[in-house]
């Protein structure tokens, strides 16, 4: 019998779409935790994939906000001690370039070449001048083993090519509920608008926007020689509000070299070891919609399957040796509404070779956490 001990590897989403096709991928489903840490109001999801004990969950609906990832983050490292780092497996709005041919289905992975962090935040409510937006930060780099597994991915997939669309299939074989919702639209419905082309609210693209070759930016389909999905890695800007403008989209784009955009809850997360894979499901422009949404999420979700499949079980359990002196104290929890204000200004972490990680948070109105942990990082 598992307990909470076991479990190396947390894998957080933000909305159901997501949630969902990160249970179709577990190898192996685990009967749900008899407890959890008090105070965690958090529901999760257990399970195997490869040789690794996955804990996944939710960020609470109509909460997909910065605070809230680090909540969700923060209670399952007190209810799940021993988790090593975090996949933020989740959806999001592709920039396509002449340097970066992402289309709907794709997968943009958080790692930049430059090795930097892989998360950009930014501020639309805070503009300089002529700027638009305004950075706040980014993020600091994945901890080393996963870009070690991301780079033995990379070589792989560059030798042989991936599997992910076929491993999509046999899981959709298997679980004919989720087809309809989860399986590769037509790739005529993949339409990238040019940026002059407005939506109007009240219908979908194919019946208001039309099949005018004159209005979309036309592509190639990809050949059998190339991989479907396309994985691209480099940066992930998460702002504030959710992008629906072309221009502004493809400004942001030049300036700081993003490929896509998350829904503001990627920031939250510079506190934890965490890695962010994004589906992508629409172009950050007027003609959002979700056709491309259970797609993107599978894509992702199997993506981050295969990269648990490149790290051995021995190398996460020298991630995760705990001192057992070292424990989480709950004073007082209120409500998440507390949590939310106190954490993005109180959490810090340092993340370092050989160096204790410490998170402390001294003081709230209603809460009173210390959370303190150390990592040993070989």
């Amino acid at each position: 019998m598992l307990n909470s001990k076991d479990y190396t590897v947390g894998w957080i989403c933000t909305i159901i779409t997501e949630y969902v096709a990160a249970q179709a991928v577990l190898d192996e489903a685990h009967d749900r935790p008899d407890d959890v840490a008090p105070g965690d109001n958090s529901s999760y999801t257990l399970g195997k994939i490869g040789k690794h004990n996955v804990v996944m969950a939710i960020l609470p609906r109509g909460d997909i906000t910065t605070s809230s990832a680090a909540i969700v983050a923060t209670n399952m490292l007190r209810s799940f001690p021993n988790i090593a780092f975090f996949l933020m497996v989740v959806i999001g709005s592709g920039v396509p370039s002449q340097q970066h041919d992402i289309r709907l289905g794709d997968i943009v992975v958080g790692i930049p070449p430059n090795g930097e962090g892989g998360v950009y935040q930014f501020d639309l409510s805070k503009a300089i001048q002529d700027q638009e937006f305004y950075t706040t930060r980014v993020s600091s780099a994945s901890p080393p083993i996963l870009q070690t597994a991301v780079n033995e991915l990379i070589a792989k997939y560059e030798i042989v090519g991936h599997r992910l669309e076929e491993l999509v299939h046999d899981i959709l074989l298997n679980r004919p509920r989720l087809q309809r919702k989860y399986d590769r639209p037509h790739p005529r419905s993949d339409r990238l608008y040019r940026i002059n082309v407005t939506h109007q609210d009240g219908g979908d693209c194919a019946t208001f926007c039309g099949d005018d070759p004159s209005l979309m930016i036309l592509r190639q389909e990809r050949g059998e020689e190339e991989d479907n999905p396309a994985i691209h890695y480099g940066l992930i800007a998460s702002g504030n509000a959710s992008i629906r403008d072309a221009l502004l989209r493809d400004k942001l784009a030049a300036a700081e070299g993003v490929l896509c955009f998350d829904q503001g809850w990627a920031g939250g997360m510079d506190n934890f070891p965490c890695l962010v894979i994004v589906g992508i499901s629409d172009y950050a422009d007027a003609h959002k919609n979700k056709e491309w949404q259970g797609c993107a999420a599978m894509a992702a979700a199997a993506y981050a399957k295969d990269l648990l499949y490149q790290i051995p079980a021995i190398k996460i359990e020298a991630e995760t040796r705990f001192d057992n002196t070292l424990h989480d104290q709950v004073d007082e929890v209120s409500t998440i509404s507390n949590l939310n204000r106190m954490l993005p200004s109180t959490i810090e972490a340092k993340k370092g070779f050989g160096n204790i990680l410490s998170d402390q948070i001294d003081e709230a109105s209603t809460i009173s956490v210390t959370v303190s942990s150390r990592y040993v990082l070989l």
